[in-house]
């Protein structure tokens, strides 16, 4: 059973995905359909978390916008999700896997 349905989700998932990890900060090239007309919209920010697996997985990108926090969440296999790319690493690798503590974090303190 468990074959059939990885078959089925390999049909959807990109092939050429792109390496970042949790704490990179990250430019999301993102896709947006008003009426007929598509633009390519960037969203720029640092990845705090994956989540998921296979076709499902997704990663949450955060940015600060006029003083608050905005965190958008991206499925990484979308086709939507136009391109991803790697701005820049951290100066500091985290040790943790989701960075929620920078939600509580602000000005110089919530850089990594």
């Amino acid at each position: 059973m468990d074959n059939i349905i990885q078959d089925v989700q390999k049909q959807f998932m990109k092939e050429d995905v792109p390496a970042f990890k949790t704490g990179d900060i990250v430019r999301v090239e993102y896709l947006i359909r008003e009426g007929k007309v598509e633009r390519v919209q960037p969203f720029i920010g640092q990845v705090i978390q994956f989540k998921g697996h296979g076709v499902g997985k997704t990663f949450t990108v955060r940015r600060i916008v006029q003083g608050e926090g905005v965190e958008r969440t991206f499925p990484l296999h979308s086709p939507l999700v136009v391109n991803v790319k790697v701005e820049r690493n951290p100066i500091n690798r985290p040790r943790r896997a989701k960075l929620f503590f920078l939600r509580d974090r602000t000005g110089r303190s919530a850089q990594l």
